[in-house]
Formats: C-alpha cells, structure tokens, sequence
C-alpha cells in the first residue's frame, strides 16, 4: 500500500511539470475523505477551502416544507428528502457527527471562505418543485452576499434552464447528463458541459468544440491518475474528484 501510494504520488508530481495551467480542481461533494469530515458536510466544505480548491460541490434538495437542505441521496437514513420537513431532516447525523445541515447554514459557513461553490439541485419529482428550489436558492445565495461565488449545476435540463433564467447574468450554469452537444448546450445559454469523463473519451472533440464556442468544460467524478492524465492533455477547464489532496499536491495545478 505504502509503495503504491508513493508510486501515485510521484507519478502526479511529474504531472505538475508538463500540466496545463487552466485545469482547476473540484472536490466531489466537499473534501469529504479529509479527517473529520463526511460528504456534504460544512467540515468537507472548510477541507475543501483550506487546500486550495478551485470549487466545492455539494447537493441540495427542497424539503417537504420548502426548506433547502444539503445532501446527495434522495433517501436518506430511511427518510426522503422531498417527502421530509426540514426539521426531520436536519436532525440526522451524518457519519462525523455533524447535523444534515440547511442550505442556509452552510451557506453562513461558507461567507468567511473563499471557494467557489458548486451547487447540484437534484432532479426532483416535479418540474414546478425544480423551479421553487431555484427561486429560493437565488434569493438565498443574494441574502448572504455569495453571487459572485456561486456555479450551478444539474441532471434536469428544466432546473439547468430554469438557472439560467433567474441567477444574475453570467453566473455559469453546467449540464450533467452528457446528452447534448456543445453547440445545443450554447444555444440555451450554458457556460459549458459537465459531463462524466467517459462521455469526454468517447467525445473527445466536444473539449475542442466547448473552447471554441467561448464555453468551459468540468469532467467528474475523476479519481484515477490515467484519467486526470488524459483530461489535462486535452485541456479540460476542471476535473472535480474525490481524490482533490492527490490532485492538487499544492502546485499541482494552478488554483
């Protein structure tokens, strides 16, 4: 094991010499694999922050009672997000001891940091649930002064659309699911695709593309070294990953 982690880390230590100063680094849900901390956590978030990530991604979900809260399963720990209050909800403990936190509360975490924050609204059971969660994440992110940091992300095109329409002009808005093109993703106002790497591999030129129709491109979640290798030579704007520690080793790449 011992060998093997030396061997990772001085393969990506070669990486730093020849890697392309735009890739930028994401940590999947937080930070998580940090002592401490667990996905989605407030804790993941601050690990994220303090090594220097790029950006921090995390998910969010519109409670029964319309709150927001932040968590990536739309079951959790046997209660269901859409189905819950917010109060059931928040009073789960994640696996480092923390309370499920609101939105709100970690976004009264984040105010002090300095890491952009990816927020992923999960595709929810209604088009018009999508769109209330997007009105009162906008109107959440302008009251506590985080619009300038903010990136969003989704798998519905309706919410993905829907953030487009109601956050500020320029605030960059990716896709997830991998099904359209760059030109379709620019035609409805993306900043880019957010795909998975496959989808990258197997539509390589969609990078190319993406940077020619003045467009930036996040591959996720990417955990292996060969896969990092091969979005880095082909330009990828940003890699978000498990593995951000590894990823960066402090100048890895350009923050």
């Amino acid at each position: 094991m011992k060998t093997s982690r030396t061997s990772f880390t001085a393969f990506l230590l070669c990486l730093a010499l020849s890697a392309a100063a735009q890739t930028r680094v994401i940590a999947h849900r937080g930070y998580w694999k940090a002592e401490g901390a667990a996905q989605n956590s407030i804790a993941a978030l601050q690990k994220a922050d303090s090594i220097g990530c790029y950006g921090s991604e995390f998910d969010v979900w519109l409670a029964a009672d319309n709150r927001l809260v932040v968590n990536h399963d739309p079951i959790y720990k046997g209660m269901r997000m859409e189905k819950s209050p917010s109060s059931a909800l928040t009073g789960l403990k994640l696996s480092n001891g923390e309370n499920l936190p609101t939105l709100a509360e970690y976004f009264q975490a984040a105010q002090p940091l300095h890491t952009r924050l990816i927020l992923e609204l999960k595709a929810h059971s209604r088009p018009e649930r999508e769109t209330k969660a997007v009105e009162k994440i906008v109107a959440l992110v302008k009251e506590y002064g985080l619009e300038n940091r903010m990136e969003y992300i989704s798998f519905s095109l309706h919410a993905v659309k829907e953030f487009i329409r109601l956050a500020p002009a320029g605030t960059p808005v990716f896709y997830l699911d991998g099904d359209l093109s760059p030109r379709e993703l620019k035609e409805i106002g993306c900043a880019g695709p957010d795909y998975h790497y496959s989808v990258l591999r197997k539509h390589p030129e969609w990078i190319q593309q993406s940077h020619d129709l003045g467009m930036k491109v996040n591959a996720w979640t990417v955990n292996k070294a060969g896969d990092m290798r091969w979005l880095i030579d082909h330009k990828v704007d940003f890699i978000t990953t498990n593995e951000p520690n590894h990823l960066l080793l402090k100048q890895f790449i350009n923050k």
